[in-house]
């Protein structure tokens, strides 16, 4: 038996941690140093790291527990009381990515870039991949310059929302319809049937803990977080095995589930110290280690620089569109619209599992891995060149998406600061 893979695991913590803090400083996601770290580390660089079977699996571990927890932070009451603003953003931030990536890869999809398999599919993937909205840039951004509260504000953590569970949606569709001999009836009755599903577990799900919580005196908090791991894993693979739909979207509903019962902030908070310490490190690295950049060629350099672009014109248009219709100012809507052009682990997410599907050629995903760091970069330069010249805080209306946010960010910050003094209590005993 080979040892080497806890070296490969060590690598990779202590370079994602180095490099994510190299680009935090830069005001960049953390998930953008882990990507380059798994770049510098794989065989695109050095060439120190090779992607295993033990760290693929360990990778899709760690994508199911990062939908899993991004469904417990999803506040269905919320999505239900924003409107029609945050809807109608939403789904034209959706369709015009979606068709804009899909009329981009049509011209590209021949040649190097061709893939076996069903090519319209090959198209509208890459648009599924420019769906998802990543805001934690575009809040600290917002935040900063006094323009979280506001009216745009409310829109856009609205908005992102509810497009990152369309997107999902979409992946669904498309990935059922990448299996051979697909009837298109039989793909959306699975669909519905996997719904339909999720909806009898939730109901169980909530009256087994409404009973434990009434019935049982001396409750363990321990067995929350892994009554719900056990329901993360179950929906996950009952998804992918039994509806012929991505696992990660079983994960995804498990933490809507479970964010709809009174333990959902212990668990979330559980479920961090797994994701931070080795799952999602290992995921994004494994990322980074995909990717070739030897094999990335005039025509691909030029395919990653179209898909930034398209990328970040698509969401401008599309959301701008949205907000327009709901009766925003031109200057709001622009406004919008580059708030929502940030893309991060969903879009990453998405194009991991279509690559491991077929949908998608290894060739792209160097340039998806660009589309995602170039819009990490230019979404705070754009959105506050948008708001440039306006008065701060002005528009100020307070909401409870962003109550949302400044409560889960004074929980990070207590959690932290009690990790911090239980290690000073350790190493004054030692």
């Amino acid at each position: 038996m080979s040892y080497h893979f806890l070296l490969d695991i060590a690598l990779i913590l202590i370079s994602t941690k180095l490099f994510g803090l190299v680009t935090r400083r830069f005001q960049m996601p953390q998930v953008v140093g882990a990507l380059l770290a798994g770049l510098l580390l794989g065989p695109a660089c050095l060439g120190w790291l090779q992607a295993t079977d033990f760290l693929t699996q360990i990778a899709e571990l760690g994508v199911i527990v990062i939908m899993f927890t991004a469904g417990i932070g999803t506040d269905l009451a919320e999505l239900k009381q924003t409107g029609k603003s945050g809807m109608l953003v939403a789904v034209c931030g959706v369709l015009v990515p979606l068709v804009a990536g899909a009329g981009l890869m049509a011209l590209f999809n021949r040649g190097e870039f061709a893939h076996p398999g069903n090519v319209l599919l090959q198209n509208v993937f890459v648009g599924v991949v420019l769906t998802a909205t990543s805001v934690s840039i575009t809040v600290e951004t917002l935040k900063e310059i006094g323009k979280l509260s506001t009216k745009v504000g409310n829109t856009i953590l609205a908005a992102a929302l509810i497009d990152d569970i369309l997107g999902l949606v979409c992946l669904t569709i498309v990935t059922s319809l990448a299996g051979a001999d697909v009837n298109i009836w039989i793909v959306l009755l699975k669909i519905v049937g996997f719904f339909v599903f999720a909806a009898v577990v939730a109901f169980g799900y909530n009256h087994l803990m409404r009973w434990y919580e009434q019935r049982v005196q001396e409750r363990n908090l321990r067995r929350f977080p892994i009554a719900a791991f056990v329901l993360c894993l179950l929906m996950a693979f009952a998804a992918e095995e039994l509806f012929g739909v991505a696992d990660i979207i079983g994960a995804f509903a498990a933490g809507v589930i479970v964010a709809s019962t009174p333990k959902a902030g212990y668990i979330e908070s559980k479920f961090s110290p797994l994701s931070y310490l080795l799952l999602t490190p290992v995921f994004f690295a494994s990322i980074g280690i995909k990717v070739e950049l030897p094999g990335m060629d005039g025509m691909v350099l030029l395919f990653a620089v179209l898909l930034a672009v398209v990328a970040i014109l698509a969401k401008l248009v599309g959301c701008g569109l949205g907000a327009k219709l709901c009766g925003f100012h031109t200057r709001q809507c622009v406004q919008v619209g580059f708030g929502m052009a940030c893309r991060g682990e969903v879009a990453l997410i998405v194009a991991n599992k279509g690559m491991a599907m077929g949908l998608m050629s290894p060739l792209l995903f160097g340039p998806v891995i660009i589309m995602v760091v170039c819009c990490a970069v230019l979404t705070p330069v754009l959105l506050k060149a948008a708001f440039k010249g306006e008065e701060k805080y002005a528009g100020f209306e307070q909401s409870d998406l962003v109550d949302q946010y400044e409560r889960k960010e004074q929980l990070d910050m207590v959690q932290e600061r009690l990790l911090q003094a239980e290690e000073k209590r350790k190493n004054a005993r030692q």
